[in-house]
């Protein structure tokens, strides 16, 4: 009787843990199904936004943001002019409406002159986001010939004896009392993906090697020990030695700009890519996991512009107003960039870490396509996210819709698509 108890009670357990198993694969299920969906939903908003933003957009210009009812834009040697054909052609590759490949190899011809600039370091942004994707997508032997003159304009600005890139070109600090001579930005970390495809596609090591010299300078000196990042490194040109670290964008020199740490994460998991080095990932985990923990993080993943504002232990070195935002102003761009990196980056880690960072993307995604931070079709100037931040310090393009806000929000529903449809 005893036998037949047990062998019951066996086969029930048996039949309960089955049946377990079976509900957690269709809530799995079920929750890839709604993913699926609300990226499909997205994109098929963002194609038609964005055939609203095209007829916004003079010739000759490309958009930058909408405020008080009118499209901003500005010229090809503007650092944002590659993100509007790059998110152009991101849609194209998910709706095959070739009216928007159209409209972006068009602005491609306007583009094509910046291949020769030196005085820029954003030629990255620039170029490869635009020629970079439509080489991509259409393998045209002359946008691999641009690319290539492009890495070596960017080249031009490398000082082996510094082991970096040059940002700017001599500036003053906004507090107008210090002069940086050789700033290096942690935004530089994404113009070094140029540089590794003009080694690939000529077969010379040089420009790899100048991106992998400017990311192992950058990690020794652009991180605290909790791996934040300082926005700006100022360096001497001559015996390559550190004179400061500061910021140009963030509330203080030791805090901790939001999008500036999005750019770490994205161009130190862009640097594992290419090299397979682990030092990288093991660095870029922190970084992400600094961002993602961080006690500031608001529930909904869409950080303030700045972790660290109106703390204390952070006093803003330029004229800050508090009064003038009295709630702190998010930035959608540094989520969308975060969340478009946390997904390739997902792919690189163990399994429960992986998930972390996958679920952290799909969070942030679901909050961006809420009406709380995306536009309806038709509304804000085409642009579809609201509420970025571009320079607070400044008081520039404050919780307003950015071309490149959109542009990192298109590439992680793109990145995101791959997943979920395998």
């Amino acid at each position: 009787m005893k036998y037949k108890i047990k062998t019951i009670v066996c086969l029930f357990l048996l039949f309960f843990f089955q049946r377990m198993e079976v509900a957690t694969a269709q809530k799995q299920h079920s929750s890839n199904e709604e993913i699926q969906k609300m990226v499909h939903r997205d994109l098929v908003e963002a194609v038609k936004q964005y055939h609203f933003l095209m007829k916004n957009v003079p010739a000759d210009s490309l958009p930058r943001t909408y405020q008080d009812g009118r499209v901003y834009c500005v010229t090809p040697y503007a650092w944002i002019s590659g993100f509007y054909p790059g998110s152009l052609l991101y849609l194209y590759q998910y709706s095959g409406d070739t009216s928007l490949s159209n409209e972006a190899v068009e602005r491609l011809k306007s583009l094509e002159k910046i291949k020769t600039v030196t005085s820029s370091h954003d030629l990255g942004f620039m170029m490869y986001n635009s020629f970079g994707n439509a080489y991509r997508l259409f393998h045209d032997p002359h946008y691999k010939d641009v690319l290539i003159q492009s890495a070596k304009s960017l080249a031009t600005r490398f000082n082996p004896q510094v082991g970096c890139i040059k940002s700017w070109n001599k500036v003053k600090s906004l507090d107008g009392k210090r002069t940086l001579y050789f700033p290096v930005i942690i935004d530089n970390m994404m113009n070094l993906e140029l540089l590794f495809f003009a080694s690939k596609a000529t077969g010379d090591p040089y420009y790899k090697n100048i991106a992998i010299q400017h990311a192992n300078t950058t990690l020794k000196n652009h991180f605290r020990p909790d791996f934040s990042s300082y926005h700006v490194v100022d360096y001497d040109s001559v015996t390559g030695k550190v004179k400061s670290k500061e910021t140009e964008q963030g509330f203080s020199d030791n805090s901790t700009w939001a999008r500036g740490q999005a750019w770490a994460i994205y161009g130190f998991t862009m640097m594992y890519r290419e090299t397979k080095d682990r030092r990288y990932l093991t660095a870029v985990q922190k970084m992400a996991d600094y961002f993602i923990d961080n006690p500031n993080l608001p529930k909904d993943k869409i950080p303030y512009w700045d972790f660290n504002v109106n703390q204390p232990g952070y006093t803003p070195l330029w004229n800050y107003d508090p009064n003038k935002y009295p709630v702190v102003p998010r930035d959608a761009s540094a989520a969308a960039i975060a969340a478009s990196a946390l997904i390739e980056l997902s792919g690189y880690v163990d399994k429960n870490i992986s998930k972390k960072y996958l679920q952290t993307a799909e969070l942030i995604l679901k909050s961006l396509s809420s009406p709380k931070y995306r536009a309806a079709v038709g509304a804000n100037g085409g642009f579809i996210l609201m509420h970025s931040c571009g320079g607070v310090p400044g008081n520039a393009e404050v919780d307003v819709p950015l071309s490149y806000a959109d542009y990192y929000y298109i590439e992680a529903l793109t990145r995101l698509n791959a997943i979920v449809k395998k």
